[in-house]
């Protein structure tokens, strides 16, 4: 019987690596937008127009304004590390999921022709899986750690969370940060499976 070695571990602040890469290149983007001619703001998702689907991938990174960056920067970086402890690939993979599920959601309900961008809908699908990863198969011990990170996460963006949603000003897409949540917790109860039994030995 040979035994392979086991994967190497990655380093905890390697981990936080990519959310803060994603979060740079927002703030690349958008100083490219202020200082170049034209703007941006037109390469993100324009509801029930197919050539606008590609905002699916570049809307999270574009901003209307400095402000609207400013204000999603603090909780993208917290809930985004959140997200990444778990490790590089879960964090693109929840990404991927929100930002699909983010944008089509979003592309269907909104009226067409209305232009949405912004990094929201991402923090608002970090702030589900979060939540719903206390659901989702595992340990206890880890999801015992996971319910209580998620009563501090709540304590600290819930009011905020469902402002967003059911009492968002206009000109703020609740359609965007509606869904972003539900494709975070879609991917936190979809992306585990449970576990076979380690103690078992192939002969």
């Amino acid at each position: 019987m040979t035994v392979s070695p086991p994967p190497q571990a990655q380093h905890p602040l390697g981990r936080f690596a990519s959310p803060v890469l994603l979060l740079v290149a927002m703030w690349v983007v958008q100083f490219a937008d202020a200082v170049l001619p034209g703007s941006f703001t037109g390469f993100g998702l324009r509801s029930w127009d197919v050539s606008g689907l590609g905002g699916i991938v570049l809307g999270p990174l574009l901003h209307a304004n400095w402000q609207h960056l400013i204000a999603n920067s603090v909780p993208f970086l917290v809930l985004g590390c959140l997200v990444a402890v778990e490790g590089t690939r879960r964090f693109w993979t929840v990404t991927a999921v929100v930002a699909i599920v983010g944008g089509i959601g979003t592309w269907i309900v909104n009226a067409p022709g209305t232009l949405t961008v912004g990094a929201s809908g991402l923090v608002f699908g970090y702030f589900g899986y979060v939540v719903m990863r206390v659901f989702a198969p595992g340990r206890v011990a880890h999801r015992i750690l996971y319910a209580v990170i998620a009563v501090v996460v709540i304590a600290l963006y819930g009011g905020s969370m469902l402002a967003g949603v059911f009492g968002a000003a206009e000109g703020i897409s609740w359609q965007g940060h509606l869904f972003g949540a539900i494709g975070g917790g879609a991917a936190a109860l979809l992306g585990r499976r449970p576990r076979a039994d380690r103690g078992a030995l192939a002969p």
